[in-house]
């Protein structure tokens, strides 16, 4: 894991002032990352809560300690 370090902080704002936000760029890799998803069967979900049950398990769980 990376941890927070004042070198870390420094660099991640020398790299957004440099590089601007690109709409267009990041709206290709969205759509890219949308269609895979839909490739791969995640979307469009056919019961939005399906599963739920389980995760509030585990939300129940990583909250108790």
């Amino acid at each position: 894991m990376i941890k927070r370090t004042k070198l870390l902080n420094d660099f991640e704002r020398r790299v957004m002032r440099k590089e601007r936000a690109n709409y267009f760029k990041n709206y290709r890799i969205w759509w890219g990352m949308y269609q895979e998803a839909v490739h791969l069967g995640i979307f469009p979900l056919k019961n939005s809560l399906d599963g739920i049950e389980k995760d509030i398990r585990i939300a129940r769980v990583i909250n108790r300690v």
